[in-house]
Formats: C-alpha cells, sequence, structure tokens
C-alpha cells in the first residue's frame, strides 16, 4: 500500500474535511450545542452499531484464549499507557499542557479493529484472532481508558464527576449493551447494509473531530501550537509508533507466539483507535480543550496507517518464505 493509497482512505479524508471545516467555520456559542448534539447522537449510534456487529460468540472464543488475549491487554493498557506517560512527560517542557496530556490518552486507549484486521490479513496473520483480540480492547477500552487515564495522572477538565460518567453511560455503554441484546436479530441487517454502516462509523468521528477542533480554533490554536511544536509533536509521535510495532513485535517473540497470531498481536498491539479516541475525548474534555488533546491522536492515527503498510508488505513476504520452505521440505518415506 503506498503513502497516496493512505491517502485515499475514506476515513481519513474525512478527518481531514472535519479538521478544515472547523479551522474555517468553527461551532461556537449556539451553533457548539448544536454541533455537541449531533456529535452525541452520533456516538450513540455509533456504540449501538458496535454492539450488534461483535458477536458474543467471539467474545468468548477469545476470552478462552488466554495466552494471547492477556498479553495483549497488559501491552495495550501496561506498557503502551506508560509509554503514553513518559512521552507526555517528554514534551511538557515544550508543549501545550493539553497537547502533552494528549499523549498520556493516547497511551490509554484500546487498539483500533479495522486497521488491525486490514493489516493483520495483508501480512498474512491470524485474521480471526486479530479480530477477536481487536474488538474486545476495544469493549474493555469503554471502561478501562478513564479510569487508567485519571491513575496516571491525567487530570484539569479532565477529572471524572457523576456528569461524564453518566454520559459514558448513557452514549458508550448503553447502546453498546442494547446492541449485545439485540444482535441476533440484527445480524442479517448489518452484513446486508455493511458498506452504508461504514459511513455511519465515520461521521461520527469525524462530527465528534470536528466539535472537539472547533474549541481548539476558539481557543487560538494556530498561535499557540507554533512550527517548533509541530516538530516537537512528530517527534514524539514517531517514537511512539517505534515503541507501539517494535515492541508488540519484541513481545509477541518473547511470548513464542506462531508466526501468523505474532502478526495479529503486533497490529492489535501497536494501533490506537480513533473510532474510541475520539468521541471519549469529547465527553471527557470540554471542547475547548478536547481539540488540544486528540492532536497526538489524531496524527498517529494517520501515521500509524503510513507505517504499518509497508510493515504488512515486508511480513507478507516472510509469510510466503516461510509456506514455500514448508513445502520444499524434504519428506521421509517408510
Amino acid at each position: 500500500m503506498s503513502f497516496r493509497t493512505v491517502l485515499a482512505d475514506p476515513m481519513l479524508r474525512m478527518l481531514v474535511a472535519a479538521i478544515a471545516l472547523a479551522a474555517l467555520l468553527p461551532a461556537t456559542g449556539d451553533a457548539r450545542s448544536a454541533a455537541q448534539m449531533i456529535a452525541n447522537a452520533a456516538i450513540f449510534v455509533l456504540f449501538l452499531l458496535n454492539g450488534m456487529r461483535i458477536a458474543r460468540r467471539d467474545i468468548a472464543v477469545g476470552i478462552a484464549n488466554w495466552r494471547f488475549l492477556l498479553p495483549l491487554v497488559l501491552w495495550v493498557f501496561g506498557a503502551m499507557a506508560l509509554a503514553g506517560l513518559v512521552l507526555a512527560a517528554l514534551g511538557g517542557g515544550w508543549l501545550t499542557p493539553a497537547v502533552a496530556l494528549g499523549f498520556l490518552y493516547l497511551g490509554t486507549l484500546p487498539s483500533t479493529v479495522q486497521s488491525a484486521t486490514s493489516y493483520t490479513s495483508l501480512a498474512g496473520g491470524n485474521v480471526a484472532l486479530s479480530v477477536v483480540g481487536a474488538a474486545l480492547l476495544n469493549i474493555l477500552g469503554v471502561f478501562v481508558t478513564v479510569p487508567l487515564f485519571l491513575a496516571l495522572g491525567g487530570s484539569g477538565s479532565g477529572a471524572v464527576g457523576m456528569d461524564v460518567i453518566g454520559k459514558i453511560m448513557l452514549l458508550l455503554i448503553l447502546p453498546f449493551a442494547i446492541g449485545q441484546m439485540v444482535q441476533g436479530r440484527t445480524g442479517a441487517f448489518i452484513a446486508r447494509y455493511k458498506p452504508r454502516i461504514a459511513w455511519i462509523d465515520r461521521f461520527a468521528i469525524s462530527a465528534a473531530i470536528y466539535v472537539a477542533f472547533s474549541g481548539a480554533v476558539e481557543q487560538g490554536i494556530w498561535q499557540r501550537v507554533d512550527a517548533f511544536d509541530w516538530v516537537v509533536i512528530g517527534a514524539l509521535v514517531a517514537g511512539f509508533l517505534l515503541i507501539g510495532n517494535y515492541g508488540a513485535w519484541l513481545a509477541g517473540g518473547l511470548l513464542r507466539l506462531r508466526h501468523g497470531d505474532r502478526i495479529a498481536f503486533l497490529f492489535a498491539g501497536a494501533q490506537k483507535s480513533a473510532a474510541v479516541g475520539a468521541p471519549l475525548a469529547t465527553i471527557l474534555f470540554p471542547p475547548e480543550e478536547a481539540g488540544f488533546i486528540v492532536i497526538a491522536l489524531l496524527l498517529y492515527h494517520f501515521f500509524q496507517l503510513v507505517v504499518a503498510a509497508p510493515i504488512a508488505s515486508r511480513l507478507a513476504a516472510s509469510s510466503n518464505l516461510r509456506d514455500g520452505a514448508d513445502c520444499a521440505a524434504p519428506t521421509t518415506g517408510s
């Protein structure tokens, strides 16, 4: 997959459009309240559809494979969260506090299901295990990300009060639970309209980004985050990508996972979900802060696709060599 192909991704195009719209026509005053209501409704539908799509039997299978799942959970919500904490501390001396805090927030997020699964497939890895692992990480993320973020030092406007807990319950957990309950009667509908439903996902994420970035624009993001700051942010994102990808691959080797399972661990462990991160940021933080918080997430989301493409191609070549060597291995007759 080329750099141009990555830029052609519909989700990335919609994210760029949302940021551009917020820069040119930010939602302020009464318009912000209306945009927030639309974004909240879209988030509710997004998590309702997630509940419908993630089969309960897949969850059970994933939980049973504890040798893969437990280390993956510890990597994503342990090692990656601590890496985010370190990078936030490193950026704290250079960046606006909310931007630096965004690296801690990024570190506590779960994996993204779609791209982790797609790149696992391209690399010749265990696709079924990738789907289940990434899906379970997303479920856990709804419950784990906020308390983990706060436990590691996330505070200020992001401190969780009863109003925030109520929003999380209403907009994330409740619709997901409803989706799980009705999925037996909605499976055919989801399968039939899967391409159209994907656009609902993209709209929900883009709406959350628009609201968040509108607040950042109103607070003067282009003046508060200068050219040097963008260089620092880029360097920290590059460091996080190195930690995520190399660390996950190394961890899979130390666990002695089979090659296909190791590939699934890599992409599920290194990817970070904008589908959870963007909506949750608009719930957890006020818009004027959320726009700064999600800068690290948006850049990581973009560059994880750029980096994952050549990694998947290289792993696919090594998988083919392995298969060829197995086929060419001599057999002994009786």
